[in-house]
């Protein structure tokens, strides 16, 4: 595998048996992302974009092909090892942000680190990691406010930052600006990409904006369960990012101009 590819999808299939008949949603795609990349993946609705999500990040598991994350065929994991895995390198972003009501939005970001038992952090630390990242999304001073609280662009903010306190290698955006206003859908775009050019992260995001999609470095076109096209951009500069994997050891990928 080349040192700079983060995400490889090869002759990926995914079927669907809703009773009465078979959908095949993913036909045999073949994908391939760079280490740092923002990718948008688009195309019409029942294209197959969310069910590609979802098995690139184990959520959902094929019927045939390979997906390798840094390097890791995820098929070959167990499901306590891929839970393990998805908790230390992956965050998710969603359309409806997906908060705990009763919690507040510095509760609602410590939650994956609590569930990340690898890493068996004290609460102080925990508290530390998720100050931090609502800082970085610019709600410290909402962060012991609750989501009703909030409003949609602030909630997605929160979103954000609990997928990015555990600083993941990867993050899954499943149509994240699709339930807010122009304005707000851009401030949060400006937000994920000041993230990843400044962290190195790697973003996959499934839109149907045109407008958020040639914002991406690259533009993945899906019809019919099949990736039919792809857009190359300038592609985003990538610093170093450690995989960590479920036996505590760490994999580097490629050279960074962060500082540490």
């Amino acid at each position: 595998m080349s040192d700079n590819i983060i995400i490889r999808a090869q002759g990926v299939k995914k079927r669907y048996n809703t009773g009465k008949v078979i959908v095949q949603a993913l036909q045999g795609l073949d994908l391939e992302v760079k280490q740092g990349e923002m990718v948008a993946i688009m195309g019409p609705s029942g294209c197959g974009k969310t069910t590609l999500l979802n098995t690139l990040s184990g959520l959902d598991a094929i019927d045939e092909g390979v997906i390798e994350i840094g390097g890791r065929d995820l098929a070959k994991m167990s499901d306590k090892e891929r839970t393990a895995y998805r908790a230390a390198n992956m965050g998710f972003v969603f359309q409806f942000y997906n908060l705990l009501p009763v919690l507040s939005a510095i509760e609602n970001v410590e939650m994956p680190l609590l569930l990340d038992y690898s890493r068996r952090l004290k609460a102080k630390e925990v508290r530390k990691l998720a100050q931090e990242a609502l800082a970085a999304v610019g709600l410290s001073e909402q962060s012991e406010q609750r989501p009703t609280e909030l409003s949609g662009g602030q909630q997605q903010r929160v979103t954000i930052a609990r997928a990015l306190v555990n600083k993941p290698a990867i993050v899954w955006a499943d149509e994240p600006t699709g339930d807010l206003d122009s304005r707000t859908s851009q401030e949060i775009m400006d937000l994920m990409r000041r993230l990843n050019q400044e962290n190195g992260q790697t973003f996959v995001i499934v839109t149907h904006s045109q407008e958020i999609g040639d914002q991406c470095d690259r533009i993945v076109w899906m019809k019919d369960g099949l990736v039919v096209n792809e857009g190359a951009k300038q592609p985003a500069a990538a610093p170093l990012i450690t995989l960590n994997q479920p036996n505590g050891h760490s994999k580097r990928l490629i050279p960074t101009m962060q500082p540490a």
